[in-house]
């Protein structure tokens, strides 16, 4: 590839615009990512790990100086029903949220979705106390 082609791919704005078909290695697990499988033509993520780079301020524009690690803290239903992950920077905190690739790793998907009701902000043994609380009886149907 010539020096012309090479600086074409990096002006501002170009991956909103063009797939991005390069693979890289991640950067937390440590496995090769390539474009294809993603079902688009813009990889964002690991697909084992779900983890990312801090590389956009708007999507595909790769203006973040950041470049920290992007770790997947959660998952949220869009208005069709597609999946999305949120990200969090380690460096500086920035929140994004990214669709959910075709292969990308369901296990771990679903214990990112899963987290809130195995971690609840509040003691498990206390349901029955806030449920009286509630204006319930505290008792569990049989």
């Amino acid at each position: 590839m010539n020096r012309e082609n090479k600086r074409k791919q990096f002006e501002k704005g170009y991956y909103k615009t063009h797939p991005c078909a390069e693979s890289f290695t991640c950067k937390q697990c440590g496995r090769l990512v390539v474009s294809g499988g993603a079902g688009s033509g813009h990889r964002n993520h690991c697909p084992n790990c779900l983890t990312s780079l801090h590389l956009d301020v708007e999507p595909g524009d790769r203006a973040a100086d950041c470049g920290g690690l992007m770790e997947p803290i959660a998952v949220w239903v869009r208005n069709k029903g597609e999946w999305a992950v949120v990200h969090r920077c380690r460096r500086c905190g920035a929140l994004s949220s990214n669709r959910v690739a075709a292969d990308d790793n369901p296990m771990k998907l679903m214990s990112i979705a899963m987290k809130p009701l195995g971690l609840p902000p509040f003691p498990l043994e206390r349901i029955e106390e806030m449920t009286a609380l509630m204006a319930g009886d505290g008792k569990l149907q049989s």
